[in-house]
């Protein structure tokens, strides 16, 4: 049987996720509310 609290003392988050999210918030990504804004702006044109 698994042993729980021993496997969460092992356990280590992998770096390619910090690194992804360090990149995610660097970017200046499109959200919805964008989306929706330039949708309209063109239909207000």
């Amino acid at each position: 049987m698994l042993d729980f609290q021993e496997e969460l003392k092992k356990f280590k988050p992998s770096l390619e996720v910090e690194d992804i999210e360090d990149a995610v918030y660097q970017e200046n990504l499109s959200d919805m509310t964008d989306l929706l804004r330039e949708v309209m702006d063109q239909n207000n044109k």
